[in-house]
């Protein structure tokens, strides 16, 4: 596959803090790219780094294997935090100043498909003010996706939207990348990016912790849910265990990590001679979520 995107020891600082610490990442064409890390990791900033908005303070990055050059944008579709449309216009008339600041041509034909693509069209003469955020937000990919690009950065695409709308976006993004589409989506709704991606970057503090397909990423040690009749005296005895690590409460247990060759019994007769019993041991089933706080944990 080709490379989409490289990029190499990019670093950003805002006064005292270091947003971005040598991030190295590569991006291949057809991929569903995941940078996932919780607020402050670095994940904005990479964006808006990659798509000119803001200054690396050092390392590179290349679109396209053609590097920084500004015509590689008009091949790039963006959304970036909240849809910002003119709210007293109708969708047609949004995505016309679109074009015209894109210079697009044929701009009935593309803006009739677009609003096609991202289920719209019915409401096509409908201010935009008068949208739900699950509609504003699918104008903004038509927006994104009028020039058709070869690729889509979102920044946060279903945040803060209700279940339908967040369904309504997962589809529409898979729909996109089935076409071919390389789509880099940042994100910390694991739920989500576990559901679409098929390569991730955990990030931690502007550092990269993790890049590998979602398959890898899985590949952890094993999670078990514990409990005992005093769930702090255990956390306190886990802290004592170099083999075991918390990872988060469910009440009224907690989730701990384990290597996946020292069996439940181990862990069981490691507690006890610790002096703290179980009432709860099962091995608990994994999703992104749990992994990922075995990886930034570690």
């Amino acid at each position: 596959m080709n490379d989409i995107l490289i990029t190499k020891n990019l670093h950003k600082s805002y006064k005292k803090l270091n947003a971005l610490k040598g991030l190295s990442i590569s991006v291949k064409q057809g991929q569903i790219y995941g940078l996932l890390g919780p607020n402050g990791s670095g994940k904005t900033t990479t964006l808006g780094i990659l798509l000119g908005v803001i200054k690396a303070d050092g390392g590179s990055f290349s679109w396209f294997g053609k590097g920084q050059r500004d015509e590689n944008r008009s091949n790039i579709g963006a959304l970036l935090e909240t849809p910002n449309f003119y709210p007293y216009l109708n969708a047609i008339d949004n995505l016309k100043i679109v074009a015209a600041i894109k210079s697009l041509d044929n701009t009935s034909q593309r803006i009739e498909k677009v609003l096609k693509r991202v289920d719209l069209w019915k409401r096509k003469d409908a201010t935009f003010k008068t949208y739900s955020l699950g509609m504003k937000q699918r104008l903004a990919i038509a927006s994104a996706i009028l020039a058709d690009p070869d690729v889509l950065v979102l920044d946060e695409p279903t945040n803060g939207l209700d279940p339908q709308g967040i369904a309504e976006i997962r589809s529409l993004i898979l729909d996109i990348a089935a076409e071919g589409k390389t789509i880099i989506i940042a994100s910390h709704i694991l739920d989500e990016i576990e559901k679409m991606c098929t390569h991730v970057a955990i990030l931690k503090g502007g550092e990269l912790i993790r890049e590998a397909t979602l398959d890898e990423i899985m590949i952890q040690d094993k999670v078990l849910c514990i409990g005992s009749d005093n769930i702090e005296e255990l956390k306190l005895t886990i802290e004592e265990i170099p083999e075991l690590k918390f990872l988060k409460d469910l009440a009224p247990n907690i989730l701990v990590s384990v290597d996946g060759e020292i069996s439940n019994t181990m862990v069981n007769k490691m507690l006890a001679e610790k002096g703290v019993y179980l009432n709860t041991l099962m091995l608990h089933k994994k999703n992104l979520e749990s992994t990922f706080l075995e990886i930034i944990n570690k």
